[in-house]
């Protein structure tokens, strides 16, 4: 595990260089989840590369990654300079994320093991700015398989709980591979109060709900004629107050094209990304523009 406070001197040092006045979209804050199938051993390099191709596209402001491994996390540094990336391990496989570091001043590190995991898993949890506004970000892989649903949703809870602890002036994201399932969810009483799934905010679309998807990703070989389609991947929000900082506008899906050089997509999960508006600011770019 690398030393989480030499992180933050080392990262806090680089990153307070936002100034909204030479930002081109200053109200625009972008967010990206992926599980990146760093398991999986096969074209791991080339795979690793068109997950990096698409963070240099999209340009997010931050990346909460899973299935991390350290060949993914070598390429990922050298590949996406950008950033700094924060690691919540440094063996087998883990989650970590990604500040670009021109606009995000790193404040705090916490990774927080489920004890009674028995596939090591642990909830990440970074405090930092993004922009100037005060962001929690949580990022997790929960328990796998059907399995170990009771495992899961007790991991779900512990992450709720610290969602609800969070600081009131702060807004919250919790977002990972939760391997969930809509009844589990349901089974531990639903969302908590204030909290809210921005797929469901952003209009609920069809086309994005699907983020495991065996019908459209073939990267897993799958020989049964029931191909599953899965909501496992997930985003949320909870708000700051007295007033929201930010309101989530729209969610997408990315990471599906397939690479040339193997013809498989980067990962078996899609990637989420999640658009976010500063209201406050969008009142300002309007004076501008006037």
């Amino acid at each position: 595990m690398n030393d989480n406070s030499e992180k933050i001197k080392e990262v806090g040092e680089t990153t307070n260089n936002f100034h909204i006045s030479t930002d081109r979209e200053p109200y625009r804050i972008c967010i990206l989840s992926w599980n990146i199938d760093g398991l999986e051993i096969d074209d791991i390099e080339v795979r690793v590369h068109g997950v990096c191709d698409t963070i240099k596209k999209e340009k997010p402001h931050v990346v909460l990654l899973q299935e991390v491994v350290m060949k993914a996390q070598e390429i990922l540094e050298v590949k996406c300079p950008s950033y700094d990336l924060v690691p919540a391990g440094d063996k087998g496989y883990y989650t970590a994320i990604l500040l670009r570091w021109d606009v995000t001043t790193l404040e705090d590190v916490k990774v927080m093991p489920f004890y009674t995991s028995r596939m090591r898993r642990n909830l990440l949890y970074v405090k930092c700015t993004v922009k100037g506004i005060k962001f929690d970000l949580l990022t997790s892989h929960l328990e796998s398989t059907k399995n170990y649903a009771e495992e899961r949703k007790k991991q779900l809870r512990f992450a709720f709980d610290h969602v609800k602890l969070a600081d009131i002036d702060r807004t919250v994201i919790f977002g990972g591979d939760l391997n969930l399932r809509d009844y589990e969810l349901s089974e531990i009483g639903g969302l908590p109060e204030d909290v809210d799934d921005i797929w469901e905010v952003t209009g609920a679309r069809p086309e994005t709900k699907f983020t495991w998807d065996v019908q459209c990703n073939d990267n897993l070989e799958w020989s049964s004629r029931y191909k599953p389609r899965c909501r496992f991947d997930r985003m949320y929000i909870r708000h700051s107050k007295p007033k929201a900082t930010v309101k989530p506008v729209h969610f997408e899906l990315v990471g599906q094209e397939r690479l040339r050089s193997c013809q498989k997509f980067p990962s078996d999960h899609w990637g989420l990304l999640s658009h976010f508006n500063v209201p406050s600011r969008m009142v300002q770019a309007s004076v501008n523009v006037n």
